[in-house]
């Protein structure tokens, strides 16, 4: 038993050299549980929501209209004069959900900005 210390030695070394690597590869695969952001292909429900708008429109137009030829006797007038404001109407929903999803993207950038601005803040001052 001679080779008792280096063996000694030489574990105490592998279980260095194993604790290092574990810590290393602890740091390598660590999850983080902070917000992801969402894939491209997520916001297809945005460009859905939009597209079902436009489409109700319109058909809510064509609906008022071939309705009130109908009772009128004005066969072709109200029906495109109100697939037109269907059409109007479908494009101004669209909009106004553009823009709410604009403002509630700019409400998030800020949020997350903040944190900076406020680090830069005591920076200075």
């Amino acid at each position: 038993m001679a080779d008792g210390p280096l063996e000694d030695a030489e574990r105490a070394k592998d279980a260095a050299r194993l604790r290092d690597f574990e810590e290393r590869l602890a740091k390598k695969t660590r999850i983080d549980d902070g917000p992801k952001p969402m894939a491209t292909h997520d916001q297809a429900h945005l460009a859905w929501r939009m597209v079902i708008e436009l489409v109700a429109g319109l058909g809510l137009g064509f609906g008022i209209g071939f309705g009130l030829d109908k009772l009128f006797g004005t066969m072709p007038l109200m029906l495109i004069l109100f697939i037109f404001l269907g059409f109007a109407a479908g494009v101004k929903t669209m909009m106004r959900t553009a823009a709410e999803l604009g403002e509630r993207s700019v409400r998030a950038a800020g949020e997350t900005e903040q944190p900076a601005e406020a680090a830069e803040k005591d920076e200075r001052g």
